[in-house]
């Protein structure tokens, strides 16, 4: 007997409507400061969940190459919610600390600011890609789910593995 197939339903406008209003909100909370001291230092926290989320990422593709779909559904949602937790934090971080500048000269500076443009700019455009596929699998329409995560898995990764690599090129300027 084969698994029911779930109610189709079309997210469509919700997914393109966050698509764009993630982005804004960060873009716009950016400019809120609030005077409050945080008792932990976020941006090795959120680096953090930034290396899980990839490691996660990488196994979720191998669980259902080795067909366990179901473990790669748990993984998949769990990839979700830390990255829904990095965004929170991300944003908690810049909302009460002043951002700091990249201090490194030369080449490395040049490399330092190309990956953090990538990842900034791949990090909005994933959002659909990611929440479409989700809904996609979570529909059972693997025709489309699997059409469209070879494209969100590896800018999904990229932005995942290159939120550690920024983390560790800026991390000797923080200024404590």
């Amino acid at each position: 007997m084969s698994t029911p197939k779930p109610v189709q339903k079309n997210h469509r406008g919700l997914i393109i409507a966050l698509s764009f209003i993630i982005p804004l909100a960060v873009a716009a909370l950016f400019k809120v400061k609030i005077d409050l001291d945080l008792p932990v230092f976020l941006p090795p926290i959120y680096a953090t969940i930034n290396g899980f989320t990839a490691l996660i990422l990488m196994a979720a593709v191998w669980t259902i190459k080795n067909g366990k779909r179901s473990l790669h559904e748990k993984l998949m949602k769990s990839a979700l919610l830390l990255s829904a937790l990095f965004l929170i934090l991300y944003v908690l971080y810049h909302m009460t600390s002043e951002s700091t500048s990249y201090g490194g000269e030369g080449l490395i500076k040049y490399i330092y600011y190309f990956i953090l443009i990538s990842h900034i700019l791949l990090s909005v455009a994933v959002v659909p890609f990611v929440l479409f596929t989700f809904l996609h699998g979570l529909n059972q329409n693997f025709i489309k789910h699997k059409r469209l995560a070879r494209i969100a898995f590896p800018l999904w990764l990229y932005v995942a593995v290159t939120g550690v690599v920024v983390y560790l090129m800026i991390s000797p300027y923080y200024i404590f």
